[in-house]
């Protein structure tokens, strides 16, 4: 590796420019820090960009249950569409605007148009040089001062090879796959626990530090292509006639190869099939697998102006189960990444060619790939959707019993943690992992965040600010989503500002009443949710009934 070409410092360094690193920069800004905020990738999001998936919200999300800045960025997402696009006048006049009509959201939508909403909200800290954002550079290097202080973070950048090495007072690790934590020798976990360590009853007998929840590479695609011109086929990739065969191994098993209609409910383990149907799927809620990530529906605008509707696919069909990003050396970590991008290009290939339509025939050759709205050249996501990342051994850490419906009968709500720095709701939802686990899907109570579980054990100015945070592999399952992730961001960046003006180490204030409630008045008012209403109704059938 060529040596640092350039010296950086700031008041704060926050690697990694996803969901929770713009929560955690615009905090940081807001306040008045100097930021550098770097991004592996082109574009900065994370899971609503470059990975492509519109936010998984629970029902409640339209009146509370997030902070003030994630509605701000919800809202513009809407503003958005009604400022630039052609809706129709009932489509505009929606206060829920969904322009996907997706039913896994009340807001899908376009990657690139989050993008634009994350870039105007940054954009100010950018123009005033408050914020600096280093796009396509990744960490390769830390350097420490003494055995519990982050002193550096050498990063590089994939297009010029060049590299930068930053300095600041505080890091923020806001990775989706939790780099820092090695490269700083943080004391973190991968894969699953044993029970014996975690008391939950979905855990393992045996810890599995390689048992990881599988990665997707998303993709966009619309119904419009002309049958005249085939330019738009894709043609088999690599493993496609393994993955045609081949069912995956996994307990219990699966029912069929990864390409095909054949799966499982992951509530309930029942075989089942799903539905496809880009031009015939009813309206309505849990209608088929057309209509489930839809990101744009053509009907909300004006007639013509979308030749098609625009879906985006994250199915279980793509889930990537032959090797892990966590624990494996960097030319594996290639081959996984080939291989998860050769699966999605697998699946559009038999959409296109081979998938049984419900009308008898195969294929759909209509079908193709958007790369203008994924910024990529072959139409897939830039950057692999991640859902389970290395987590950090925190002061304290969120375990089964403290957010499962099922370990707390009678009650509505998750453990009242006195320290909660935010709040959030998803199902404990594990898909499938590299080890051969099934599903692991099991109803939660609306939860708190805890600040010991984001305060590493020993390190003093590295703080957790995405979905690395002192969770288990069963509770990461509930703690991932992107209203979750933004939150962490957030409270992590306030957390840190604290530090800063106080001179103190984050342990100081998670251990101190008195900091503790300071921090928590500083997050309510900037919007910040601590608790759930005591008198909350749960109605977990409908995602959207507590959104009308």
């Amino acid at each position: 590796m060529t040596a640092p070409s350039k010296s950086m410092r700031a008041d704060v360094v926050v690697v990694g420019g996803g969901v929770g690193g713009c929560a955690a920069a615009l905090t940081l800004a807001d306040l008045g820090h100097d930021v550098i905020m770097t991004e592996e990738y082109v574009w900065i999001g994370g899971q609503l960009t470059s990975q492509a998936v519109p936010p998984d919200e629970h029902g409640w999300i339209e009146r509370f249950g997030c902070t003030a800045t994630y509605r701000r960025f919800r809202e513009a997402v809407r503003s958005y569409y009604r400022a630039h696009y052609p809706l129709t006048a009932a489509a505009a006049a929606q206060p829920y605007l969904n322009p996907g009509n997706g039913w896994v959201s009340p807001l899908c939508h376009e990657p690139r148009v989050a993008l634009a909403v994350l870039e105007a909200m940054l954009a100010p800290h950018v123009s005033s040089g408050r914020l600096v954002v280093l796009r396509q550079h990744r960490p390769v290097a830390v350097s420490l001062e003494g055995s519990d202080r982050v002193a550096t973070v050498t990063v590089v950048n994939d297009a010029t090879g060049t590299t930068r090495c930053l300095t600041a007072d505080m890091f923020l690790d806001a990775t989706e796959n939790g780099d820092l934590l090695p490269l700083a020798e943080v004391e973190h976990v991968t894969g699953s626990e044993a029970r014996a360590v975690t008391g939950e009853p979905g855990a393992a007998e045996v810890a599995n530090p390689h048992n990881i929840q599988a990665f997707s590479v998303c993709f966009v695609m619309d119904a419009a292509g002309e049958a005249a011109h085939r330019d738009h086929l894709v043609s088999p990739p690599d493993g496609y006639e393994r993955h045609r065969v081949d069912t995956p191994r996994m307990t219990p098993p699966w029912p069929g190869p990864m390409l095909s209609w054949r799966g499982l409910n992951p509530r309930t383990m029942a075989e089942m099939d799903y539905r496809f149907h880009p031009h015939g799927e009813k309206p309505g809620l849990f209608s088929g697998l057309w209509s489930f990530r839809r990101i744009v529906d053509r009907s909300l605008f004006r007639p013509g102006f979308f030749p098609s509707d625009v879906c985006l696919v994250n199915w279980p069909m793509i889930d990537y189960l032959d090797g892990d990003l966590l624990t494996t050396t960097a030319a594996e970590r290639e081959r996984h990444l080939r291989g998860a991008r050769d699966l999605s290009l697998a699946m559009m290939c038999w959409l296109q060619s081979e998938a049984p339509r419900p009308d008898g025939g195969r294929g759909w050759p209509e079908l193709r790939l958007r790369p203008d709205l994924t910024g990529t050249a072959d139409g897939l996501a830039m950057a692999p959707y991640i859902r389970e990342s290395r987590r950090i051994r925190a002061l304290h850490t969120i375990v089964e019993s403290e957010v499962s419906a099922d370990q707390r009968p009678g009650e509505t709500l998750a453990e009242r943690y006195d320290d909660s720095v935010g709040i959030g709701y998803y199902r404990i939802d594990l898909h499938p992992t590299t080890a051969g686990d099934n599903y692991h899907d099991v109803p939660s109570l609306p939860f708190r965040i805890p600040l010991g579980a984001m305060v590493p054990v020993r390190m003093v100015n590295l703080l957790p600010a995405c979905k690395n945070i002192g969770t288990t592999h069963i509770t990461n399952g509930c703690y991932r989503l992107h209203p979750v992730e933004w939150n962490i961001g957030e409270a992590a960046g306030l957390l840190a500002a604290t530090c800063l003006r106080d001179g103190i180490a984050p342990q100081a204030v998670a251990q101190r009443t008195d900091r503790r409630t300071a921090l928590q008045q500083a997050l309510t008012a900037r919007g910040v949710e601590l608790a759930w209403p005591e008198n909350l109704v749960l109605d977990d059938g409908d995602p959207h009934a507590h959104a009308r």
